[in-house]
């Protein structure tokens, strides 16, 4: 098949933008929503314990 002749779906050689890739993958949204928050907390909690005063 040549760049001339359209295709028989009707729709065009494009390239699939990177947000909808991301998006129509579930592992990869399961990793992202289960790795962020982790991330969050223990950064969180760290900076909780940073903050806890030296006992005397």
């Amino acid at each position: 098949m040549s760049h001339s002749e359209p295709r028989q779906d009707g729709g065009e050689d494009e390239r699939v933008p990177f947000m909808q890739r991301l998006l129509d993958n579930p592992f990869l949204l399961l990793f992202i929503g289960v790795t962020v928050p982790t991330v969050f907390y223990i950064i969180w909690g760290v900076m909780e314990i940073a903050q806890i005063p030296i006992a005397p």
